[in-house]
């Protein structure tokens, strides 16, 4: 029998299997990447017997794989909150799905296991930008406000780690950042435990998003807001933490963060209003590469002679 561990390479993939993998420990092989690259599934060549675990990727994006492995009797226990599609109805399925925006495959993972591992959650839901249900959850726990401060920025800084064209461009590979932090049942002993990895994190974001925050918008209005970064490993480093940074500081407007790339097409991260978090993943699901939630989403690789229809689409959404 052998067990994989299948999961997207930012905050919210992670600490779901360190959650997992803490009330349930075993040997598994790791198949992950950068946070984009969610096509994992077809990585994965399992049968009868074996057991996959697969988080925080869109099942509606991995379908034809996970129906092979289903189809070949493999053991899926699959876990969400991305648009799914259809759900297969069989045995060897055990399908944890919830597409709410204030959400999280942490969280779910948290519910699964009764709160055993919480401030795993709790990081998790920080880094995937969802700070009312990270706080909710906190209030369960006699966590301190400096606790859940630090709890705050690891999962902003994780979240961080995960952007970039490839695992080049990242400070450490997902597989190597669970590897560290999977031997602690809390994340506040990690940060004890593991200081170099985390004041790594730190001063690397610290480092982007001073870079980021001198970069004037090319379009800035009342509802929406857009603004560009160069094809550079910072830009797309930070991409995805920035954009949830001017969500967080204009809960009122959509945000639309471009990176440009190699050749001449952009990166896309795509927030919606605090105020009103849907419609993110039904407007870059109009261009080819998009997809995402409801109120955060991105385009892998929107061409640019399609720029202006994404521009006038993402006003004509949040006018």
């Amino acid at each position: 029998m052998a067990n994989f561990d299948v999961f997207n390479g930012d905050a919210d993939g992670i600490c779901a299997l360190l959650q997992l993998r803490n009330a349930d420990p075993r040997d598994a092989e790791l198949v992950t990447g950068v946070k984009r690259d969610i096509n994992l599934l077809q990585r994965v060549a399992a049968t009868a017997g074996d057991r996959v675990t697969a988080l925080d990727i869109s099942m509606d994006k991995n379908r034809d794989a996970l129906l092979a492995l289903l189809d070949n009797g493999a053991e899926v226990f699959y876990c969400d909150h991305h648009f799914a599609g259809d759900i297969p109805e069989t045995h060897n399925l055990t399908a944890l799905i919830n597409t709410e925006p204030d959400t999280c495959t942490s969280l779910l993972v948290n519910g699964y296991l009764k709160g055993a591992f919480r401030e795993w959650a709790i990081t998790g839901a920080f880094g995937d930008n969802l700070k009312k249900s990270a706080l909710a959850l906190a209030k369960q726990t006699g966590l301190s406000a400096e606790q859940l401060e630090l709890l705050e920025n690891l999962g902003t800084y994780i979240n961080y780690n995960a952007y970039g064209a490839d695992l080049d461009d990242l400070h450490f590979t997902p597989q190597a950042l669970y590897q560290h932090m999977q031997a602690f049942a809390s994340p506040l002993d990690f940060v004890a435990g593991a200081a170099t990895v985390f004041e790594q994190l730190a001063d690397g974001y610290t480092q982007d998003m001073q870079a980021a925050r001198s970069t004037p918008f090319d379009h800035e209005a009342a509802n929406t807001a857009v603004l560009t970064f160069p094809n550079e490993a910072w830009a797309r480093r930070v991409s995805g933490v920035f954009s949830n940074d001017l969500a967080n500081g204009n809960p009122d407007r959509a945000h639309a963060v471009l990176t440009e790339k190699a050749n001449g097409n952009y990166l896309v991260s795509v927030r919606a209003p605090l105020s009103n978090k849907t419609g993110a993943d039904e407007l870059c699901m109009q261009f080819p590469t998009g997809g995402g939630r409801k109120a955060a989403a991105g385009i892998n690789d929107l061409p640019a002679d399609q720029l202006g229809d994404f521009i006038q689409a993402l006003e004509a959404r949040y006018s």
